[in-house]
């Protein structure tokens, strides 16, 4: 990314929405014992925030965190299911954020993670029309929007996966309970019978 000069031209407008913001969205798996790490190249008083949903594996639980060019840690969650991180780049270059599974040595972690931010435009910049403005905030409230639906989607697929792995174990359990009672009501019948019975001695 590079801070922008901006002049009006025709398709300024269009250019508002590309060149203010910046948004990616991801769905990674994540081995037992092992890490991923991603980078963002950042200019000073640019703004990114980190968004992410453990779907799928273990406990759901992943540990993350985002540090500076300097390698200076800036944000860190331990075993979260989900979060959120912004941050507000005091100097130029590479920002890295990691998703580690280093504590788990079984399972593998489904991760969705969303990644925008806005860059940053001088004060003295030519935005200054009031339509250029309503734009420029309209951008950032469909960034918002977006990174919502999108935490909307993991979370009911993560309740509806849930919900089936209950009906299962209601299912079977109730299977178990009835083979339980056909077991007992058996033995019952054959007790009964040999209690009644007339032995006879020859």
């Amino acid at each position: 990314m590079t801070l922008l000069s901006w002049r009006h031209t025709p398709w300024l407008v269009l250019s508002i929405l590309s060149l203010l913001s910046f948004t990616s969205a991801h769905m990674i798996e994540i081995g037992a014992s092992r890490k991923e790490c991603f980078f963002e190249d950042l200019h000073e008083h640019d703004q990114m925030t980190v968004t992410y949903q453990v779907g799928e594996g273990g406990h759901l639980d992943i540990d993350f965190w985002l540090t500076d060019p300097e390698n200076n840690i800036l944000a860190k969650h331990m075993r979260e299911s989900t979060g959120t991180t912004s941050i507000t780049a005091e100097k130029d270059g590479r920002y890295e954020y990691c998703f580690s599974n280093r504590m788990s040595t079984v399972a593998d972690k489904m991760v969705s993670f969303n990644v925008h931010g806005i860059i940053y435009v001088p004060e003295d910049a030519d935005i200054t029309a009031p339509v250029e403005r309503e734009i420029r905030s309209l951008a950032i409230g469909l960034l918002s929007v977006k990174d919502e639906q999108e935490y909307i989607v993991v979370r009911e697929r993560r309740h509806r996966d849930t919900a089936e792995s209950t009906c299962d174990r209601v299912k079977w359990w109730s299977v178990l309970q009835a083979l339980v009672l056909l077991a007992v009501v058996a033995w019952q019948v054959y007790y009964l019978k040999s209690f009644f019975e007339v032995k006879r001695v020859i």
